[in-house]
């Protein structure tokens, strides 16, 4: 029997929706994409883990438990919830603020930014404030990502050099490199130059390879999303018959054998003090990652998401890893890449990831003691460089120097600064240029195209004026940040014109008018009043006419409102029948 589920329910809990129709053709290609995933996930959950400054397994347990909640609350048929590099980085960063690297205050202060992070992104979700999100533009993300996969990059040259280096910026790590380059161990340098040469290879020239032997193109593309794994097997078995830690080469050591343990943040109020600022941070950057690689899978197939319940999985998510032994995990464009072509249909695909992975945190991790941690750093590497984008420059120069400004800057802030710097200024710049731009919004003094009924421009086309009417569009809605500067422009242009008996204030873009606005626009009617000169509005839309009307402004009007501009010259001009102006 059909049961008919009450909406309200099946939104806040996806898998009642695409629940009830899975069938057995679903559960295998979901089944098919998890091993491939599972496969990509477990070396990369242990490196990001290390990258976080965490033990290699909780790497692991974040990406069990939170992407079982994550496909019973997410919306996305694709998305693969766990660790990232990015959010690995800013974790080490805030964590690091708070508690020494390798104590047990550090595990917890792991934990407790995944609970702030979960609570911070569940609150957003339930009061519907993913359009927050929208604060951080396209450019900003762009330029911070760049700028961290360098700083990634660079974290883990430590790792394939075999020496000790540290620092949360690019000048700090290059100075420390530097400084530590007498102690390279040149087993650990071979290992990691050959695990980097092999990885770029294998995502570059292992699948034409195999495709050219005459494999088809399905397993070739499988093989080489399993290449990973064949590295870190390889380096692993090298590692454990030459034993290589025995030299120097470090490795990863004993990784607990068993289930996520149960764990609890820290409810400290100096703790969250300390770490409140960064769970915002890592929970709208995880966001607008996880979202936009969302959205963009969800088109290849017609299907939509829900932002606010997006806010709400990815909350759900952390919550569960902060409980688990995990730290903050968002949706990974790499591996929700690979979920997609590999043929997952729904987010079960994820939850049967999340049982791969339990196995392996089950059976497979004793196998793991002799894996090089320069294995892992150049699992890290060649997965970073590919985000480091540098185009943006190139085309935020060509197209607003605003935003060329705004990526710069973050650039340059967490290259030389820190990654948490970095963002919060190139989101208080774009806030900022955001600001000035709507202070100051395009006003144009338009005239009518010849033989027709358009007003354009004056500047830009050969139109026909009226010396006792000027009509100024504006292209902005009006509001208290700029609500003197028109009253200013309307004044300017005033002054210039003796002649001057209308002036039109054309709003066709005007989507909302303030308090402060409309108190300017009552200055501007008195003022042109007591100089003789009408005041009038047109193509002013609904909305805004409603709430003008709730108000006493149309008493005081001096003029009058026109439904179109064409309307209003022809009446102001006396060009218009009796008839045409009563319609």
């Amino acid at each position: 029997m059909n049961v008919k589920l009450p909406p309200a329910l099946t939104r806040r809990l996806p898998i009642l929706d695409w629940g009830r129709s899975y069938d057995r053709a679903t559960f295998a290609n979901d089944v098919l994409a998890a091993v491939i995933v599972t496969i990509m996930l477990i070396p990369q959950s242990l490196a990001y883990a290390l990258l976080a400054g965490l033990p290699a397994q909780m790497g692991i347990y974040a990406s069990i438990l939170p992407i079982v909640l994550y496909a019973i609350f997410g919306t996305s048929r694709a998305l693969a919830v766990g660790p990232v590099a990015v959010v690995s980085l800013m974790t080490a960063t805030a964590v690091g603020s708070v508690a020494a690297q390798g104590t047990p205050e550090y595990m917890t202060a792991a934990l407790t930014l995944a609970f702030l992070s979960g609570l911070f992104l569940l609150g957003l979700g339930i009061f519907r404030l993913g359009f927050l999100a929208n604060f951080l533009s396209h450019p900003v993300i762009a330029g911070f990502i760049t700028a961290s996969g360098i700083i990634i990059a660079a974290s883990q040259l430590k790792h394939l050099l075999g020496i000790s280096a540290s620092g949360h910026n690019l000048l700090d790590l290059i100075a420390s490199l530097l400084g530590n380059l007498g102690g390279v161990n040149w087993i650990t340098l071979a290992i990691g130059v050959f695990a980097t040469g092999t990885l770029f290879w294998v995502r570059k020239g292992l699948k034409p390879l195999l495709i050219e032997r005459g494999l088809n193109a399905h397993l070739a593309d499988t093989a080489a999303k399993s290449g990973p794994v064949a590295v870190v097997a390889l380096t692993t078995l090298v590692s454990w018959l030459f034993s290589l830690d025995e030299y120097g080469v470090r490795t990863v050591g004993e990784i607990p054998q068993g289930l996520p343990p149960l764990t609890a943040p820290s409810f400290s109020l100096d703790v969250w003090t300390g770490l409140i600022g960064s769970a915002v941070l890592i929970s709208v950057i995880g966001f607008v990652e996880s979202v936009s690689v969302a959205q963009t899978l969800a088109a290849k197939k017609r299907q939509r998401i829900d932002p606010d319940q997006e806010l709400i999985g990815l909350g759900m998510a952390n919550l569960g890893g902060a409980f688990t032994g995990g730290y903050p995990v968002t949706g990974g464009f790499s591996r929700s890449v690979v979920n997609y072509d590999a043929g997952a249909e729904t987010p079960a695909a994820g939850a049967f990831t999340a049982m791969g992975l339990l196995m392996a945190s089950l059976f497979l991790t004793p196998l793991l003691y002799y894996l090089p941690q320069a294995t892992l750093a150049a699992t890290i590497i060649v997965a970073v460089l590919s985000l480091v984008d540098f185009s943006i420059l190139k085309k935020t120069w060509a197209y607003s120097r605003a935003d060329f400004a705004a990526v710069s800057i973050t650039i340059l802030a967490t290259l030389g600064i820190g990654v948490e710097i970095g963002v919060t200024m190139g989101v208080a710049l774009s806030v900022l240029i955001h600001l000035y731009r709507s202070s100051k919004p395009h006003m144009a003094v338009v005239g009518q195209v010849p033989g027709t009924e358009h007003y354009r421009n004056v500047l830009r086309h050969d139109v026909i004026t009226q010396d006792t009417i000027l009509t100024l569009r504006v292209d902005e809605s009006l509001y208290f940040a700029n609500a003197r500067y028109l009253e200013d422009r309307v004044y300017d242009m005033v002054a210039q014109r003796p002649e001057l008996k209308h002036v039109i204030l054309m709003c066709p873009a005007v989507n909302e008018i303030d308090m402060s606005a409309l108190e300017s626009l009552e200055a501007i009617n008195e003022r042109l009043k007591e100089l003789g000169v009408q005041f009038h509005l047109s193509e002013v839309k609904g909305p805004v006419m409603d709430r003008l009307k709730r108000c006493d402004f149309f008493g005081h009007l001096n003029g009058k409102v026109f439904l179109s501009q064409h309307q209003a010259v022809r009446t102001l001009t006396g060009s218009m029948s009796n008839n045409e102006v009563a319609a």
